[in-house]
């Protein structure tokens, strides 16, 4: 049976990689539909953008204010990233979010919940703290609020919660063992059976037409 592993490097701060991955999974869906045979596997790869966050986080408006420089290039930059959300399916919420946080622990805990769990807690829980952060305006920084994510996708917190405690242990896409070869300098990035990569929320028929090359090798 031919196979499809697909690789995600993502940070859970960024609102490209969750538009990435809502188009990954409409893409997956039309492949599903066209190569029935094909057997497909997702690895989820964390890529912390901003490693030197403190772990309570900072002020999710004044640090946006100052990389930017003024509140109309901030507004402008939410305008852009709501258009590119409204064309997949995501209401962002960006005026509920309090906190940029440090995204270490929720990292480590789709890590743990990947080699402990299922695949499909693993996707569920990516896409739970995505929502629960761009949407629900929650700070994933804390414990509380990645246990409750846990628990809602079916994953027993207390047995990996020495995880989210770790130091020096970071998760990411630097650290971890990948199949593909390219050297990650952004999120979303995708690459599929470690030869063809995506880099940015690419749309769903640009993926689907890697995935399809990918295949073919």
């Amino acid at each position: 049976m031919p196979s499809l592993t697909i690789e995600v490097f993502f940070d859970f701060v960024c609102p490209w990689c969750l538009i990435g991955t809502h188009h990954l999974r409409t893409a997956m869906s039309r492949l599903a539909e066209l190569r029935k045979d094909v057997e497909v596997n997702v690895s989820w790869r964390g890529h912390q953008l901003l490693p030197g966050t403190p772990k309570e986080g900072v002020p999710y408006h004044a640090f946006y204010l100052a990389r930017l420089g003024s509140a109309g290039a901030v507004a402008a930059r939410r305008t852009k990233v709501q258009q590119a959300g409204d064309a997949a399916g995501i209401a962002f919420a960006f005026n509920r979010i309090n906190v940029l946080p440090n995204t270490a622990a929720a990292q480590r805990l789709v890590a743990a919940t990947a080699e402990r769990g299922t695949p499909g807690q693993a996707a569920a829980l990516v896409d739970r703290l995505f929502t629960a952060y761009f949407i629900e305006g929650e700070n994933i920084g804390e414990v509380r609020v990645l246990e409750r994510a846990a628990l809602a996708c079916g994953v027993q917190f207390g047995t990996i919660f020495e995880r989210l405690s770790a130091t020096g242990d970071s998760h990411d896409s630097r650290g971890r063992p990948s199949h593909t070869d390219y050297a990650i300098s952004g999120v979303p990035f995708f690459a599929f059976n470690g030869s063809h990569g995506l880099s940015g929320a690419q749309r769903p028929e640009v993926m689907l037409t890697a995935m399809l090359a990918a295949i073919r090798g």
